[in-house]
């Protein structure tokens, strides 16, 4: 029995300091229930957001899929001005269709001779894949040569050069085109160091294309006065 009345008060302590505990963690909780309710609150709505920029991202890429299509229909069909009309809009759209559109777009203003208006849609596209991108800045640069500025060539050949990462086929080519800016700007040293270059590291290209190189080795090499 005295056993009993010794650990009764010890029973009664601990019921009562569980009954404190629980009485303060229910009033943190009601404290604390406006700023749980706000931050559950932010969670949903930021998660909403998210699932419908995702919506309003896949019907707008649907969207610019369905207008370069109709711009693809007019080209196929020879109505060029069309075309160019709905190439350059959907270029306005973004997406991988826009990003086509607008290297489209460039080409044909290219074609019409239109070489700032062209520049412009070019700036619009972003290179993705080594040679489309390379001709992309290819395209730029003869933009830039036949506005006779020059420099801007050298920067675009470069790029293309630099984008077409070695490819034995194309590489060649834009240092090709990039020689003869150089040649344009009397920087024959420059030109030579291409043309040396190409026949060096790419010595398969020029009997592809039926180029003789050493008669523009020769040539460059006279200019410079060597």
């Amino acid at each position: 029995m005295a056993n009993n009345k010794n650990t009764a008060p010890e029973t009664q302590n601990a019921i009562d300091n569980l009954n404190d505990s629980l009485t303060e963690m229910s009033n943190k909780v009601e404290n604390n229930k406006k700023p749980i309710m706000i931050a559950i609150v932010a969670i949903v709505v930021v998660i909403g957001a998210v699932l419908l920029f995702q919506n309003h991202r896949k019907n707008s890429s649907d969207n610019a899929n369905v207008e370069i299509g109709k711009a693809d229909t007019e080209m196929i069909l020879g109505n060029d001005s069309l075309a160019l009309v709905q190439y350059m809009k959907t270029a306005q759209m973004g997406h991988d269709a826009g990003n086509r559109a607008a290297l489209n777009a460039a080409i044909m203003l290219f074609n019409d001779k239109k070489y700032d208006e062209a520049i412009q849609y070019i700036n619009k596209y972003a290179p993705k894949e080594a040679i489309v991108g390379a001709a992309a800045y290819s395209l730029k640069g003869d933009c830039y040569v036949n506005l006779d500025k020059l420099p801007d060539a050298v920067k675009a050949f470069k790029d293309a050069i630099k984008q077409s990462d070695k490819n034995p086929y194309y590489t060649p080519y834009f240092m090709l085109k990039l020689a003869r800016v150089y040649r344009a700007q009397n920087d024959f040293n420059a030109e030579l160091k291409l043309y040396e270059e190409v026949k060096k590291e790419y010595p398969a290209y020029a009997a592809s294309t039926n180029l003789n190189i050493d008669k523009y080795i020769e040539r460059a090499r006279l200019s410079a006065g060597k």
